[in-house]
């Protein structure tokens, strides 16, 4: 599988916070890659180096096999970006935002309008066109977000957190859309996200800290590598849970603890019956990974 994004070695330093350390990674066309880090991680100042809205320090950047540096026109042509705060002008319409967008790109009238009304429909926002932005709901802002950056029909789609405060059925619905345009057009998706569940659905993930790549694998490889299998046990007295020996973590009607693996669980339980009576076996998530490699909790961190 080829590759379409491709950092080398590159750093970029404000003073002395180096927000992007060294960093060296690659992603395949077609796939959803999910990059992963708490605030201040160096995500966001990646983005903006490979869109080429900052400059680098040193090392190289190739989007589709372009210098980023030496063939920037060519390289946004290719990238469509939601980023984590709308960009609409929200003194305007919907179609007057698109219809300014479009011309950054040199579509015609025609194609325009053709592109719009394709993803009006895809997105469902046939009957919001003339609304101007400031009226909107955030699920009907986010929508529009994503259909300035289809507009292009571009090769990447940067994805900086785009879900976030979005409603479950309007989540679903930007989601099939995006699965949809990868599928049909193999579009590249470059997600940035706290909800775990989607970082689960990637196709590889690269977990940065401090600017600095921490962890990097499938999201099986590294539920793998870096959290183990959970007990979820109901109905007992914390006494008994101490008596196991082994970390335990209290939740509000249960207890969890972490056994390596499906026979590890097995023996526990033989040997400990009265204790699990009541109770669940889980698989490590992503949540516990990003936790286990960085230390930090990424919901709700700055």
């Amino acid at each position: 599988m080829s590759k379409i994004i491709e950092l080398k070695n590159v750093k970029k330093y404000f003073k002395d916070v180096k927000a992007v350390d060294d960093l060296s990674f690659s992603v395949n066309k077609g796939e959803l890659f999910a990059f992963l880090g708490v605030n201040g991680a160096g995500k966001s100042t990646t983005i903006s180096m490979i869109c080429g809205t900052l400059n680098k320090d040193s090392g190289q950047i190739f989007v589709d096999g372009k210098d980023i540096e030496k063939d920037k026109q060519s390289v946004l042509a290719d990238i469509g970006v939601v980023f984590q705060n709308s960009v609409l002008d929200q003194q305007l319409t919907v179609l007057d935002n698109l219809y300014i967008k479009s011309a950054f790109y040199g579509l015609n009238k025609t194609q325009t309008k053709q592109r719009i009304n394709e993803l009006a429909k895809l997105l469902d926002f046939e009957n919001i066109l003339n609304r101007t932005v400031a009226n909107l709901s955030g699920g009907q802002r986010r929508r529009i977000d994503i259909a300035r950056a289809l507009l292009n029909n571009p090769k990447i789609l940067i994805l900086d957190e785009p879900t976030t405060g979005l409603d479950p059925q309007t989540r679903k619905l930007l989601w099939q859309v995006i699965e949809n345009c990868r599928k049909e057009k193999g579009l590249t998706v470059f997600l940035t996200t706290h909800y775990m569940e989607e970082a689960s659905d990637a196709d590889y993930v690269v977990i940065i800290d401090s600017g600095k790549i921490v962890a990097k694998g499938t999201p099986v490889e590294l539920k793998n590598l870096y959290t183990g299998d959970f007990i979820t046990i109901y109905n007992v007295d914390e006494e008994k849970i101490q008596s196991l020996g082994i970390k335990y973590e209290k939740n509000k009607d249960s207890f969890r603890v972490e056994v390596k693996n499906i026979e590890e669980a097995k023996k526990l339980i033989i040997a400990h019956p009265e204790i699990f009576d009541d109770f669940e076996l889980v698989k490590g998530k992503m949540d516990d990974v990003f936790l286990s490699v960085t230390g930090k909790k990424l919901l709700g961190e700055n």
